[in-house]
């Protein structure tokens, strides 16, 4: 009975082991970042990567390191190499369209997250936050936050081209517009200067320097993502500048959550790393197996929401990776 069980195991376990070395020649994944600059990046990829290899998949995942040219030779390599679905965060909305539309023609299922590709991309679908929505909301939070004073604001921009930067900051303005209109009758703030940080902790730290020293009378400080905002509180800390609201229009970082909590950080929209990045990757598997509708959605946003202290306990996780 023992040899019976032993050879049963040994059949099962070679039986299992054979289906995970099919399901990885089946299913190969590349994961193309643009940048793993910012802890939000760095999240987004290790769920990626977590989840294509829980279905079974072969995974490889490439760093741009903020260069467009060498996120499209990494697109390029991959398709090389023979991946079959690709999960793409672009560095430009035009730039990568033509890597894309190449690995489509070579036969792989792309999947664009996070960041956007122009429409015209032939690619399965775009999957990120509303990065408009979660924006508008942020700003009209500061319209109410902020009643009866007129705002000098600092911009923290994260790179020059970005739509998705440009979605976020637009989202904010429009959403503290509308507030302002709503509850005073008249706008009544300005954007004293825009800085570029790259989405970092030390862009955005280096940004508010320079900009604080041309403008020390600001009393807002926006950035197109926590990481920017976090960098540029250790300038205002620096500066002994204690009476500066920061607000995020995006990521939900859980630094900047500890601080919302705190009272030392305004608002920030929701933007997961975690969900978007498995989001997309599930997205992929269901192309590839042939599994997606013909009308499936060429854009895929999930839930916006701004967070606040009166609702970070809801979203806040001290054991978050972002």
């Amino acid at each position: 009975m023992r040899i019976t069980l032993s050879g049963c195991v040994l059949a099962l376990a070679m039986s299992v082991a054979s289906l995970s070395a099919a399901n990885a020649a089946d299913c190969k994944v590349g994961i193309a970042m643009y940048t793993l600059g910012a802890p939000y990046f760095a999240a987004q990829v290790a769920a990626a990567e977590d989840q294509a290899k829980k279905a079974g998949c072969e995974v490889t995942s490439a760093d741009g390191q903020n260069d467009m040219a060498k996120q499209i030779a990494d697109v390029e390599d991959m398709v090389a190499k023979g991946v079959n679905l690709l999960i793409l965060n672009p560095r430009d909305p035009e730039g990568l369209v033509a890597a894309a539309d190449a690995a489509t023609a070579a036969g792989v299922k792309v999947v664009v997250m996070d960041s956007s590709i122009n429409t015209k991309a032939n690619v399965i679908t775009q999957v990120r936050s509303s990065n408009d929505q979660n924006g508008f909301l942020v700003g009209q939070w500061l319209a109410d936050a902020t009643k009866g004073k007129h705002l000098k604001i600092i911009l923290l921009s994260g790179d020059k081209g970005n739509e998705v930067g440009r979605d976020r900051r637009l989202g904010v303005f429009r959403g503290l517009v509308e507030g302002q209109l709503t509850n005073q009758g008249h706008t009544d703030f300005e954007v004293v200067g825009q800085g570029w940080g790259a989405w970092s902790n030390e862009g955005g730290l280096a940004a508010m320097e320079d900009l604080l020293t041309a403008h020390p009378d600001v009393n807002v400080v926006l950035g197109e993502n926590d990481s920017m905002v976090l960098g540029a509180l250790k300038a205002l800390e620096a500066a002994g500048k204690t009476d500066v609201l920061a607000l995020a229009a995006a990521d939900a970082q859980k630094e900047a959550l500890a601080l919302i909590k705190e009272g030392k950080y305004g608002a920030t929209g929701l933007n997961d790393p975690d969900l978007v990045a498995r989001t997309a990757v599930d997205i992929g598997l269901k192309a590839l197996k042939g599994e997606l509708p013909k009308d499936f959605n060429k854009l895929n946003l999930t839930t916006p929401a701004v967070i606040t202290k009166e609702n970070v306990d809801k979203f806040y996780r001290a054991d978050a990776v972002f």
